[in-house]
């Protein structure tokens, strides 16, 4: 500074002609000597630096400017102080952005830029490198602590996360340094912001050093990062940070250098300088140091004084210097002189000062904003290690705030990082959570912390820490990452799907057998075969039948709406055809042999032309249903997204279901119509009769199409279509082969049989037996007076209490306690104007004429004040410096329990803390998380909000918005205020207003009312009696202080008359204004008062006693300092007129204080000098007039252990005079079974609710996340827990299972019925001649059969696993072993009457017996080695369906399984063979024709199984198994024991071994 002025006065351009002077003190970087310096300069006093220039002269004259300081505090106290005289200040290296308030310091400037853009700078800088996780240090004063708010609120704003802030100053214990330093060793993060000033981050770098932390990357502010006294700390290698740029002026390192021992000798501060640097006394020898000889060489010392590379800071006292001058440049001097003479004051300089822009010589540009803040430029400084190992700053970028946002920042080099390395280190709490999953905030940690939760099933994320999944639409299915959603994969019975393929080709064989048929029936179409079986009807039949084969294609292919109402007719149509055909062809077999009897003229009524009536009717009808079906509601395609989760089964929905059943029921009946004809005919001779073969292809239809039942209902998706085409193709397959197989065999390989010789030949045989029947089923939110009357009574309680004091005898016995009151006027201005007078002892202008006048130029011993906590904390920060003690009874704003900023504060009211404390946690009491907030914008209001709003954040309550007024505000501003709060969606505003302020806010809401609001007070105006006029606050309730009496008091405040009242201007005003009269002489017609005046007529604020509360804080404060002067100097018995006290003495004991008052009021001060917070619970309830009235209705005391503050005496009435608590949240709870998602950019209380995902719960309100169930547990309805899943199996007690049993034992019964019935007549020809020793043992297997499908039901266990597949597959071989040595026997028998054979030789008895052994042995060494090896078990399937439990019999060994029913269908196989070559045996004794029967029902039934076994899910895959081994077993049972049951119970005449020889001639049909 000394060198810039000294450059300024040597030039001709700037302030031509005037030298300027200069003054240098030393503030010792503490806020006492700071305050001291500024009270020199404000009074003029003597310098003591620089004594000999030619300044000394006009010492006596106030500073127009002054340059400093260099820290924040010490700044603030001046700057405070310097505003109040409007002396400017330019700083130089002041960098709170506090200062930045010109209410606070409205002459305050500086050249460096406000910590404001640094720490905007450093969060983003953080957020850039991709630092979610820090920790922050600062240092425990304004410029740490201000600095830091400030980066922290950036950085909440950037998203990132601070694991600790932890606060030191040099100051303090070595224990808390300790602690500072462990919890950055024991921190996660590896990135440290540090807002400390370069003397803590000395001591917290060199405790660090005794023990290392892991390596960490330092952020620094600009105050240590650019200080070169650090770089000796190698741990903080790469730290990077900000730095004011780095400068060169001209000229500065001469003259620092040009300082010889003579002109050090001028200064103490260059003798002290000289002195250490050098290690000798310039002043002679003193304490064994050497004498300075001037051998010194100044230019050798390396030194910070001497080190002018960095030239950052001294830049801005360079610029400092230079604004000042600029500005009194321009207060003095015009374009061409100066005027030497000219008087100014300093509030022109502050002006001028305000204005400058110029460049200095070194090209830095010099201008303040409208806050005194310069343009905000950085260098990016980082600490690397050269070449010799040491460190050394290097910049790596820059940072300009006056360029477009986003592009402040530009980088020039590399980055050396922690740890030498290159690339950027990680700090994150958690790692990015990819895309497919969602972040889930950890309970009780920040939001950086967090876990990945994978999307749920049917959810998906496309982005990188997404907050929520998103499910996907209906049709669309996560990929495996879950982070995109994909079609889903539409299944259908596709052309390209290789069952299609395999389909297509039978249907396309089918159809081609058809037409070869057709084609060799045309060729062969005069030859008798054709011609006797009804040539019309088989071509007719064979073309339904190509139509039948081909209409199973219109079911392949993708469903669209014409193949879908194709499909289901034409299946219909063509089917009703080919069954009309063979209808009809059944019905002439019957009607040309009724022809045949005597007088009969059957065929009259069915020839050729009914025939095709007939035809034609019976598919007209058909026709008709599926028009009337197609009209009404046709099958149409359908998506079902229902069965599967992860794809479309793309399907021909019915439309109606009563068309499709009526289509397939026309069908069923004229199926069974059919069958029953076909019965009729089965006497007619063989040769001719084609009924035996309509027959066969009955039975066949009908075993295809009830099998089919249970697979189409069970099969899902394609296989369902697959089903219902192969069940088309088995039956258009049996009716072929059945029908033409043995016609097209005779025509084209037995030509001789084809005469009607041979048609006609054994016309006289008949038939003997009956056919199985079978049936065809279908398919599925002032007063006006100029005196504040609260105020003045709270100065009369004052003075009633010290009359009362006066008047004791037991505290301050024969002492007369005198006092003097100030008016502050709420300013802060004229508080410490106040506060002056107090310590300087200037003549008081109130009660000037009591005893207290006489010694009014004693400093005062203590203070009672002020009501406002702004004024309180400029007085208490300067009374604090003498040592004064100040009780407010009305200031309570928490900053002022730091002891450390206000050490002789101290309060009788509550500090804010405990009442915003107490008022966060009744809005969570209340349930209220939405929240409108305003406040005062001073320091009562934005302190007390922010710790309220400190506290709601904790309690999980969010604020919509946070709004500030100040009275002196523009009227624009309070407009805003109020639209926020008309517009607002919260019901609830939590205010912390003074009763002035909210007061205009009340009267802007009257002029456009919003919707009815539950206003929640702060002490300050809930209890205040002038706001209870506006009825739009009927129902707030808020904290006051505890109503109490005084007794005594009301009286003392009525003894006034008008002779009293003129002694006191304030009285006199008040007077005046309360009787609109005048005491002196008449003014402007206002009339004189006369006495008349009557002042317990009054009700204002002054004579109301109802509501005394601050009033009691002023009488205990009174109390408190009476009590605090009783302990300094008196003893038990008497009092020292005499004694001397200093304010500290009374300060000391006024923290020991604890009496309670007349009143019974304890009195007490805590460490931090704050009492125990007591409040009343207040509520503004409506009375019977209409008006609104205080009442309390509950208390609050902190003294109380935690969770009892709280009593509550009677009912609170809410807004609108409800009873019930009025709702205010920005979205509803979530129910159990749904979870919290915060809706982007807003606060965490406004958040949708998303049901949980598929097998998901969530079992509380507001729930967080949902839980996925345990496998074996699915969610209910509600999906707030998780019950077991049912465990689906066959049990006994379903219908299904009843409707088995039913058949299987009636089959059971039916065989022991037969083999009593067999066992009775064994010795009967019938029994005799067909085996009967293998036909018991048929029987005794067929009842094991029946038996064996119960081991199918009930629950499935180890043992019933393995019995039901064994006992299945041994009870069957042994049955079929039993038919297939019956068939032999057939065989054999016949073989063995040709000359010369011997074949019963081979296959007698014991071969029988042997045969079925060995098969059903190989069956049991199968099941043996199955059961060994890999055994059936019970298995829980959980993959088929998720909300539920298969309970199954796993295989164990497919193999094992297959091999068992591969042995069965072997031996099956092998029985229809030989059956089929015994079909030319004599007719009356040849059992191989029922084997036959019954083995096309077995092989029928089980190739239908296969299909619907495998497709089937759960239980009806066992359901499917049983019925294939019920209809199978009755089936054989019926086939085989049937006909022989008959004859031996309804025709015993038929049971003789000559009719079985045929010799009996049969009768006619």
């Amino acid at each position: 500074m000394e060198f810039t002025i000294h450059e300024i006065n040597n030039r001709t351009d700037l302030l031509p002609g005037i030298t300027l002077g200069y003054q240098i003190h030393d503030s010792c970087s503490e806020v006492p000597m700071a305050v001291k310096v500024a009270f020199q300069f404000a009074n003029g006093m003597e310098p003591f630096y620089n004594d000999t220039d030619s300044c000394s002269k006009s010492a006596a004259a106030a500073v127009p400017a002054l340059v400093g300081e260099t820290s924040s505090t010490p700044s603030m106290s001046m700057a405070r102080m310097l505003g109040l005289f409007g002396i400017p200040q330019v700083s130089h290296y002041a960098t709170c952005a506090c200062l930045s308030d010109k209410r606070q310091y409205p002459a305050f400037l500086r050249t460096i830029p406000s910590d404001h853009h640094q720490a905007a700078a450093l969060a983003r800088m953080v957020k850039y490198f991709g630092w979610t996780w820090i920790g922050a240090v600062r240092s425990d004063t304004d410029y740490g602590n201000n600095g830091m708010a400030a980066f922290l609120k950036a950085a909440q704003e950037e998203g990132i996360c601070v694991e600790y802030s932890e606060s030191y100053y040099r100051t303090q214990p070595r224990s808390k340094l300790e602690r500072v330093a462990n919890v950055i060793r024991r921190s996660t993060a590896r990135v440290i912001v540090a807002f400390v000033n370069s003397g803590e981050m000395r001591f917290l770098l060199e405790e660090l050093a005794r023990q290392p932390p892991p390596p960490l990357q330092w952020i620094g502010s600009e105050s240590w990062i650019i200080n070169p006294d650090l770089l000796r700390f190698n741990m903080c290698a790469g730290a990077i940070g900000f730095g004011f740029p780095r400068s060169v002026i001209p000229g500065l390192r001469e003259f620092l250098l040009d300082l010889s021992p003579e002109q050090a000798l001028k200064s103490p501060l260059l003798t002290e300088f000289w002195e250490s640097s050098f290690s000798c006394s310039l002043k002679g020898s003193s304490g064994g140091a050497r004498e300075c000889d001037g051998s010194e060489d100044i230019r050798a010392l390396q030194n910070p004084y001497t080190d002018t590379t960095q030239l950052r800071v001294t830049n801005m006292v360079y610029k400092a210097t230079y604004a000042i001058a600029h500005a009194i440049h321009s207060v003095i001097c015009n374009d061409t002189q100066c005027d030497k003479s000219a008087k100014f004051a300093p509030w022109q300089i502050l002006d001028q000062l305000k204005r400058v822009n110029f460049t200095t010589k070194n090209g830095y540009q010099v201008s303040f904003d409208s806050s005194g803040d310069p343009v905000a430029v950085y260098e990016l400084i980082n600490w690397q290690v050269n070449k010799d190992g040491g460190l050394e700053f290097v910049t790596m970028g820059h940072y300009d705030s006056s360029r477009p946002k986003g592009q402040e920042f530009s980088m020039s080099r590399a980055i050396s990082w922690v740890g030498g390395q290159n690339e950027v280190p990680r700090s994150v709490c958690s790692e990015s959570c990819p895309p497919g999953t969602r972040k889930a905030v950890q309970k009780g940690k920040p939001v950086c912390c967090y876990d990945c939760i994978p999307c749920a099933e049917g959810e998906i994320s496309n982005k990188t820490d997404s907050l929520n999944c998103v499910r996907c639409p209906p049709e669309f299915w996560p990929n495996a990452q879950r982070d995109s959603c994909l079609p889903k994969p539409v299944e259908f019975l596709s052309w390209d799907d290789t069952l299609s393929i395999i389909l297509t080709v039978f249907s396309i064989t089918g159809a081609f057998i058809a037409v070869c048929v057709t084609a060799v029936f045309y060729k062969h179409r005069t030859s008798p075969i054709v011609r006797a079986n009804n040539s019309e009807l088989s071509f007719l039949l064979l073309f339904s039948l190509t139509l039948c084969f081909l209409c199973s294609l219109t079911f392949i292919g993708q469903p669209s709406e014409w193949s879908c109402k194709l499909r289901h007719t034409a299946f219909g149509i063509t089917f009703v055809l080919c069954i009309s055909c063979v209808l009809g062809k059944t019905i002439v077999v019957l009607m040309a042999f009724r022809a045949t009897l005597p007088g009969s003229n059957a065929m009259k009524w069915f020839g050729p032309p009914q025939q095709r009536l007939s035809v034609l009717a019976f598919t007209l009808i058909q026709v008709l249903i599926c028009v009337l079906w197609l009209t009404i509601s046709p099958p149409f395609p359908f998506k079902n997204l229902k069965h599967y989760k992860e794809r479309i089964i793309l399907e021909c929905g019915l439309g109606s279901a009563i068309g499709f059943w009526a289509v397939l029921g026309y069908i069923g009946f004229l199926a069974l119509l059919c069958f029953i004809l076909a019965f009729l005919a089965r006497k007619l001779p063989d040769n001719f009769n084609e009924a035996k073969f309509i027959t066969f292809s009955m039975l066949i239809f009908c075993a295809v199409w009830v099998t089919f039942i249970p697979a189409y209902v069970s099969s899902p998706g394609k296989f369902t279509v697959a089903v219902e085409i192969f069940a088309i193709l088995a039956s258009s397959f049996g009716l072929i082969i059945c029908i033409f197989a043995p016609k097209f065999f005779i025509i084209i390989f037995r030509p001789e049989q084809n005469t009607k010789k041979h048609i006609m030949v054994n016309i006289k045989r008949l038939l003997d037996g009956n056919l199985a029947n079978a049936a065809l089923t279908a398919l599925d939110s002032f007063g006006t007076l100029h005196v504040n009357l609260r105020g003045l009574r709270f100065a009369r309680a004052m003075e009633f209490t010290i009359h009362e004091i006066n008047n004791r005898t037991d505290l301050l016995p024969g002492i007369t306690l005198g006092y003097q009151i100030h008016d502050s006027c709420s300013e802060v201005p004229m508080a410490v104007k106040v506060a002056f007078q107090f310590t300087n002892g200037m003549e008081p202008f109130y009660n000037y004429i009591d005893s207290c006048s006489k010694s009014a130029s004693s400093a005062v011993p203590a203070l009672i004040g002020d009501s406002s906590s702004t004024p309180s904390m400029s007085m208490a920060r300067l009374l604090g410096l003498f040592g004064i003690p100040q009780v407010s009874h009305y200031a309570t704003c928490a900053c002022l329990s730091d002891k450390r900023q206000y050490p002789s504060f101290l309060r009788t009211v509550p500090s804010d803390y405990h009442q915003a404390t107490a008022l966060a946690r009744m809005v969570k009491h209340f349930g209220w998380t939405w929240i409108g907030a305003v406040r005062s914008d001073t320091d009562y209001g934005n302190y007390g909000m922010a710790a309220f709003l400190k506290a709601a954040q904790e309690e999980g309550i969010c604020v919509e918005y946070s709004e500030s007024y100040y009275r002196t505000q523009p009227r624009s501003k309070l407009e805003r205020v109020a639209n926020v709060i008309r517009r607002s969606t919260a019901r609830v505003i939590v205010t912390f207003l003074a009763a002035s302020d909210i007061k205009f806010i009340f009267e802007e809401l009257t002029r456009q009312p919003p919707p009815p609001l539950q206003w929640i007070g702060s002490e300050t105006w809930i209890i205040d009696p002038d706001i209870l006029r506006f009825n739009m606050c009927a129902g707030a309730i808020g904290f006051g202080i505890p109503r109490s009496v005084i007794p005594g008091l009301r009286e003392f405040l009525l003894d006034l008359s008008p002779e009293q009242a003129l002694k006191s201007p304030l009285l006199t005003e008040f007077w005046e204004s309360s009787f609109s009269c005048s005491l002196k002489a008449p003014q402007r017609g206002a009339r004189e008062c006369d006495g008349s005046e009557d002042i317990r007529a009054l009700q204002n604020a002054y004579t109301d006693t109802s509501q005394l509360r601050i009033t009691n804080m002023v009488y205990k404060a009174t109390y408190a300092i009476a009590h605090a002067i009783h302990g300094v100097i008196c003893n038990d018995t008497k009092c020292d007129k005499s004694a001397k006290f200093t304010p500290w003495k009374i300060l000391d004991q006024l923290k020991r204080v604890n009496f309670t008052t007349k009143n019974r009021y304890q009195v007490s001060f805590d460490s931090s000098g704050d009492p125990v917070a007591v409040y009343e619970l207040i509520n503004w309830q409506v009375k019977k007039d209409g008006g609104l009235e205080i009442v309390t209705v509950g208390h609050f005391d902190s003294s109380r252990p935690r969770g009892q503050e709280f009593s509550m005496s009677r009912a609170i009435s809410w807004v609108g005079e409800q009873k019930e608590v009025p709702r205010s949240v920005c979205s509803e709870s979530c129910p159990p079974g749904t979870r919290k998602a915060v809706q982007k950019g807003k606060p965490v209380c406004c958040f949708d609710c998303i049901p949980c995902a598929e097998g998901e719960i969530s079992n509380k309100t507001d729930a967080l996340n949902c839980v996925q169930c345990p496998p074996e547990f699915w969610p209910n309805t509600g999906q707030d827990s998780c019950l077991p899943k049912p465990v689906e199996f066959l049990s006994w007690d379903d219908t299904l299972s009843i409707i088995l049993t039913v058949f299987s034992i009636s089959g059971a019964f039916i065989a022991v019925c037969v083999t009593a019935v067999f066992y009775k007549h064994r010795t009967s020809p019938i029994v005799r001649a067909n085996n009967s020793e293998l036909s018991f043992l048929l029987l005794f297997s067929l009842t094991l059969c029946f038996l064996c499908s119960l081991t199918f039901i009930g629950q499935p266990s180890e043992w019933s696993c393995m019995l039901r597949h064994t006992a299945f597959g041994i009870t069957f071989v042994l049955c079929i072993s039993c038919v297939l040595g019956k068939t032999i026997v057939v065989l054999m028998a016949f073989r063995a009457t040709l000359p010369g054979s011997n074949a019963m030789k081979w296959f007698g008895p014991p071969q029988q017996r042997l045969s079925v052994l060995t098969f059903t042995l190989i069956q049991v060494l199968i099941c043996v080695i199955w059961l060994t090896t890999a055994p059936p078990f019970p298995f829980k399937n959980l993959k088929y369906y998720k909300e539920r439990i298969i309970l199954e019999c796993g295989l164990g060994s497919a193999i094992g399984f297959w091999a068992v029913l591969g042995y069965i269908g072997f031996l099956a196989l092998l029985c229809f063979i030989l059956a089929f070559l015994a079909r030319k045996l004599p007719d009356n004794f040849n059992e191989a024709k029922f084997i036959t029967f019954s083995m096309l029902i077995f092989c029928a039934v089980w190739i239908t199984f296969i299909p619907a076994y495998v497709s089937s899910p759960g239980k009806f895959t066992v359901a499917v198994e049983i019925f294939a081994i019920l209809a199978s077993s009755f089936g054989l049972i019926i086939c085989i024991f049937a006909p022989k049951c008959f004859i031996i119970v309804f025709r015993p005449e038929q049971n003789t071994k000559k009719h079985l020889m045929g010799k009996v001639p049969s009768k006619a049909l």
